[in-house]
């Protein structure tokens, strides 16, 4: 594929449904969809959208979980020229709502389970979006109290308008600078930050994974990521670009994921760290227990060792990968492959390291200063290249904070500090208040910014007493339970704290800075006379 047509976001998708309509690209639950029908109704979407903004769309959301509006929406947006906006009904609606206005959408596709929702989202947006609900019959749009009846939406299409749509038949056209979709991650500033991700951007992630995984027709590759978490965009586009299957997996299957695996033929895994040390603490990630897998890629948060050799005995025919990356850099930057033999002397504090950098990138470890130090010396990771998006959405001063220049090539500053050791990386933890739950990034900073706004005068967030663990310390407040409903109110579930206590005053170190090891022991002592 060399055409223009074909560098943009989904002209896999496009280019399997003329050569092998009939196989099949996409299963949910035991719903199966062939390449043929997926464009076919993805087309038929893209029409409307198409219609309602008198060419291209801009930004289109989508407001569905694990659905045909969830990925077909996504197919449908792009072939309408417009990034796709992933958005999650999981999240408290304030969330999403703030997501909608920052993003300034001018449609959404919606599902039937999320639509309930819709009335309190656009209620005085300043814009008012079409919104597409594919799977919602007409009876319920109309009749349904809280849904139609309360949208403050351009147009509602329900699933007979958009059965009735003409399949959309030319494509609009596209850069390959434009966004192809926007996606929202934890803020430090109490704001969802934006990052737009260019085609350009996923393209060179793609190519370089086309070459390292050599996926064909054959394979069938997991879904186990929402949407709004990056590396779902893996599974859909690795799959579609060499004419695979994608199958999501319900939340439930994680949990014992075999009999899934060999029912649908799984070749390739892809999924956060702790799905694999769940299974492990539950012992049943047993050997020979995933013989269809021939890759194991994990990626969002540190891979133990002992979770690697585990999950490689269990899936004996399977390359087992950790792979690196935060959003800003398309993905993932960086690969380690696992070898059962030399790897375990290779890990440092018991993880497995990142590995190298993706062919065409450059990296730098750095000090605070931006000077390159030393290799073996420790330092801040900063890549450079064509997976390096353009900055953060409308925020020219947060990305001047991470963005900069070196050599004449644009750097992103990750946050994590690395040291290089025999030419592969090993990550090290951050230097700053980012971090990982259940392999969500996670800004410490936006969970105390909602606790002060809720009343506390302090508040620290800190990982603890384990690593999924968030646990929060305020002072100035002591109905805590307020608290933690506040921030219920304002957070996905994963970055709502397990706890909140109250104390009188923090302890401060000697540069008169919160002091998170005294506060972590104070904890520890607490715990300690339960």
């Amino acid at each position: 594929m060399t055409t223009a047509l074909n560098r943009r976001l989904g002209a896999g998708l496009l280019h399997h449904a003329s050569v092998r309509p009939d196989h099949v690209a996409l299963t949910i639950g035991r719903r199966d969809y062939t390449y043929g029908e997926a464009v076919s109704t993805a087309r038929r979407w893209a029409a409307p959208l198409v219609e309602a903004a008198g060419g291209r769309p801009r930004r289109v959301g989508v407001f569905a979980h694990r659905s045909e509006a969830a990925y077909l929406g996504v197919a449908a947006a792009l072939f309408a020229g417009a990034a796709f906006v992933p958005l999650n009904r999981k999240f408290p609606p304030a969330r999403t709502r703030a997501m909608l206005e920052r993003a300034d959408v001018d449609a959404l596709i919606v599902d039937a389970a999320s639509a309930p929702q819709l009335p309190e989202l656009l209620q005085g947006l300043p814009r008012r979006p079409v919104v597409l609900l594919p799977d919602t019959p007409r009876a319920d749009v109309t009749g349904r109290p809280g849904v139609a009846a309360g949208i403050d939406a351009e147009r509602v299409l329900d699933a007979a308008d958009l059965a009735a749509a003409a399949p959309l038949d030319r494509l609009p056209d596209v850069s390959p600078d434009d966004p192809a979709y926007l996606l929202f991650t934890s803020g430090s500033t109490g704001t969802p930050k934006g990052v737009p991700v260019t085609h350009a951007n996923v393209r060179a992630f793609l190519d370089v994974n086309q070459d390292r995984y050599r996926l064909t027709p054959d394979d069938r590759l997991t879904q186990t990521f929402d949407q709004t978490f990056d590396l779902s965009v893996f599974d859909l586009f690795m799959a579609w670009e060499n004419g695979a299957r994608v199958c999501s997996m319900d939340p439930i299957e994680l949990l014992a994921p075999f009999t899934y695996l060999e029912r649908n033929g799984i070749t390739v895994w892809f999924s956060v760290p702790s799905v694999a040390a769940v299974l492990r603490k539950r012992g049943v990630l047993r050997p020979g227990t995933m013989p269809t897998l021939r890759w194991s890629l994990f990626c969002g948060e540190p891979l133990p060792r002992a979770t690697a050799e585990e999950w490689q005995a269990a899936a004996p025919g399977s390359t087992v990968e950790n792979l690196y990356g935060p959003t800003e850099l398309t993905i993932a930057c960086t690969a380690y492959r696992w070898d059962p033999r030399a790897s375990p002397a290779e890990c440092v504090h018991d993880n497995v390291p990142i590995g190298r950098p993706y062919p065409g990138l450059r990296t730098l470890v750095v000090d605070d200063e931006l000077n390159p130090v030393p290799d073996g010396a420790t330092g801040e990771l900063c890549v450079a290249g064509p997976q390096t998006t353009p900055g953060y959405w409308r925020a020219p001063r947060l990305t001047a904070e991470r963005w900069f220049e070196h050599g004449g090539a644009t750097y992103y500053r990750t946050g994590d500090l690395v040291r290089l050791e025999e030419g592969q990386f090993v990550c090290l933890g951050r230097d700053d208040q980012q971090v990982k739950v259940g392999g969500h990034r996670v800004e410490l900073g936006e969970i105390e910014a909602v606790l002060r706004r809720a009343g506390a005068v302090e508040a620290v967030s800190l990982l603890w007493p384990d690593t999924a663990t968030v646990t929060a310390v305020v002072t100035g407040a002591e109905d805590t339970a307020a608290l933690t409903d506040a921030c219920r109110a304002e957070l996905p579930a994963y970055m709502v704290p397990r706890s909140v206590r109250a104390v009188d005053e923090l302890p401060v170190n000697a540069n008169g800075k919160v002091d998170r090891t005294a506060l972590r022991r104070w904890l520890d002592e607490r715990a300690a006379l339960v």
